[in-house]
């Protein structure tokens, strides 16, 4: 890259974009995180207690395919300041996160990413950005037909009517 090229891009700046902010709380983040991974059987637990929320931020498309029950759907690209004060005004509350990486055996629903690009990752460290830090992520890769997490969504009514 040339000297001026290297200014240009310096000059261009955009007081909404951090990627610098973003890089440090993304390795704050990942500290905190690995004592806020659970298991399957810990995530029933969490998830069957007063005031925890479910949250899936896969495309609405994929949620309704299938999910796991009681979950709220709210899309990673709609996950903003507006949204979260909406949705979980009380940055205190217990939330459980999974994504398309936690699932095996039924690509339609939960298609694969790259592990260093799992949607998991990308929500923790968004809601973390957000103050959330009562957030908790669903850690083994389960197949969808041994889970004892309950799933539910179109593709499951589909399979039973046939």
């Amino acid at each position: 890259m040339s000297a001026a090229a290297f200014v240009l891009l310096l000059a261009i700046t955009n007081p909404a974009i951090d990627m610098d902010g973003y890089l440090r709380v993304a390795t704050e983040a990942a500290a905190y995180r690995q004592s806020h991974r659970v298991t399957e059987d810990e995530f029933i637990r969490m998830s069957a207690e007063p005031g925890t929320i479910v949250l899936d931020a896969r495309s609405r498309e994929k949620f309704e395919l299938m999910h796991i029950k009681g979950a709220m759907n709210l899309s990673f690209p709609d996950i903003s300041i507006g949204t979260l004060d909406e949705l979980l005004p009380d940055k205190e509350t217990r939330i459980l996160i999974y994504c398309n990486n936690n699932f095996r055996n039924e690509e339609l629903a939960f298609p694969g990413k790259a592990a260093r690009a799992s949607l998991n990752l990308s929500t923790y460290i968004a809601l973390y950005s957000y103050g959330y830090r009562n957030v908790y992520e669903l850690g083994p890769l389960l197949d969808v037909r041994e889970t004892k997490l309950p799933l539910e969504g179109s593709l499951l009514l589909r399979r039973d009517q046939q």
